[in-house]
């Protein structure tokens, strides 16, 4: 396994600290709003790079947080007259909703901010102690940065050429209250605008700054060194900076030893702005029609490192993709009935798979590889009748679920038991098109239907339809 290392700018040969076992930790949302596409692209990366691995037989610990206590939770939350913890976890509920609907397989252990203060104080007392800290007059503490030898190493920044202020907002206390406008909050002391939301700890009544957090849980779960810690390239300063920073200041060694960071994410060719309409969470996208699984093969057919720009007239051509590979699948399945599958390996096609995700994960190498191996067998069994015996379309049936297990695109999650009213109309409406050879009716309503997760397919015996 090879991965692209922002610490070092390079690729490099992964590596595991502790033989097969591997820690990963990821950036999770803060739960405040639903989630946008640009974080889901964040968590298909981390899913990809997590299946990878485990297919490879490591044996891998998932961790990705939730942040459940900021300035914008704080600000929202006298207007929605819930407790911190029952706005927080609403938002929380949504985004597992939506790895589920994508096919994302949720991490081992999702640790909230809140849950973890102990630890987050425990940290900030050995920055306090060894001179790394200090508590302002108003009761904040903050990081010194100008005490950290390395601080920006892993974006080749000059600490004493930052002006502006590390925690990325400035306030009166940032003004007035700290020795240098580049040192970032560890601990907020209370005021009033924070309401019920506070703990008790050394330094005073008040609550974490937001890179202190992911510290903590990261090393509770992983230990003080773990092997990978990911993100999107937009959290590397200053929050991963910082976190490298108090970590290694604190604990006296290194944090994490690879750092994976996934590019920008556009929407159809332009940044993702509300002002632009092109601002989307998954419901957005839901609510206009679009598939799960079109959504999903978006977010993860272009390499994690290049800007993604994320186009939904690309869904069409994406669920085309997807109802070849279900139908290769299906075909499969047919071929194979009677054949015990147990035992069976997967056939070389797969090892080359795996080979192109080692590479830094090349999702783009690793499709092309599943493309040649349905065209392959395709043409095998297009010879003869006989060309592809049972035993064969049992292989290559183990296979495509060995694909799968990455990939999530051959056999569909979840698809309800019946067809809707409107579904079965638009069917119905395809058939009689079809017997008055109105043949562009009916492609406009295969159209229709594939936009609604309804893949239709003509044979001998009438139309047929399968979920996408």
């Amino acid at each position: 396994m090879k991965l692209y290392n922002s610490l070092t700018k390079t690729i490099e040969p992964f590596v595991a600290l502790k033989a097969d076992k591997v820690g990963v930790y990821f950036c999770g949302p803060t739960v405040w709003d639903f989630v946008h596409i640009g974080n889901l692209r964040a968590a298909t990366v981390n899913d990809l790079l997590v299946k990878t691995l485990r297919a490879l037989k490591f044996n891998v610990t998932s961790v990705v947080n939730f942040t459940d206590v900021d300035d914008k939770i704080i600000n929202a939350l006298p207007k929605s007259s819930k407790t911190l913890k029952e706005f927080t976890q609403f938002f929380v509920d949504a985004y597992l909703k939506d790895l589920t609907t994508l096919g994302i397989k949720l991490p081992d252990i999702m640790p909230k901010a809140t849950e973890h203060i102990p630890e987050m104080i425990a940290l900030i007392e050995m920055l306090l102690a060894n001179g790394h800290a200090y508590k302002a007059p108003n009761g904040d503490v903050y990081f010194k940065v100008a005490a950290c030898a390395n601080y920006g190493a892993i974006i080749n920044l000059d600490p004493t050429k930052l002006r502006s202020n590390a925690d990325g907002r400035l306030s009166s206390a940032d003004n007035y209250e700290k020795e240098n406008a580049q040192d970032f909050a560890l601990w907020k002391a209370y005021t009033a605008a924070d309401g019920d939301v506070f703990w008790e700890s050394p330094f005073g009544k008040g609550r974490p700054g937001w890179h202190i957090e992911c510290s903590a849980m990261a090393t509770k779960y992983l230990g003080r060194t773990f092997d990978i810690h990911g993100g999107g390239i937009d959290l590397l300063f200053p929050h991963h900076t910082n976190e490298i920073a108090q970590s290694e200041c604190g604990y006296g060694c290194l944090f994490a030893r690879y750092w994976v960071h996934n590019a920008h994410l556009m929407v159809n060719g332009k940044k993702m702005s509300k002002s632009l309409s092109n601002f989307f969470t998954l419901r957005d996208l839901l609510a206009k029609g679009h598939a799960p699984l079109a959504i999903r093969y978006e977010l993860l057919k272009s390499h994690y490192r290049d800007t993604l720009d994320f186009r939904e007239d690309n869904f069409s051509a994406n669920l085309s993709v997807i109802k070849k590979f279900q139908d290769f699948a299906l075909d499969m399945q047919r071929a194979a009935q009677g054949v015990d599958c147990t035992g069976i390996q997967p056939l070389p096609a797969y090892d080359n798979f795996l080979v192109a995700l080692s590479e830094d994960l090349n999702i783009q190498n690793a499709l092309t590889i599943v493309h040649e191996f349905l065209s392959q067998t395709r043409a095998t069994a297009s010879l003869s009748p006989t060309a592809l015996s049972p035993a064969a379309a049992a292989q290559a049936l183990v296979t495509i679920k060995a694909f799968d297990g990455i990939l999530g695109l051959f056999f569909a999650n979840e698809k309800p038991k019946d067809l809707s009213a409107e579904l079965q109309a638009l069917l119905d409406a395809r058939v009689a098109a079809r017997a008055k050879k109105d043949f562009t009716r009916s492609d406009e309503l295969r159209d229709e239907l594939l936009a609604k997760r309804i893949a239709v397919k003509d044979g001998k015996t009438g139309q047929s339809w399968s979920w996408v």
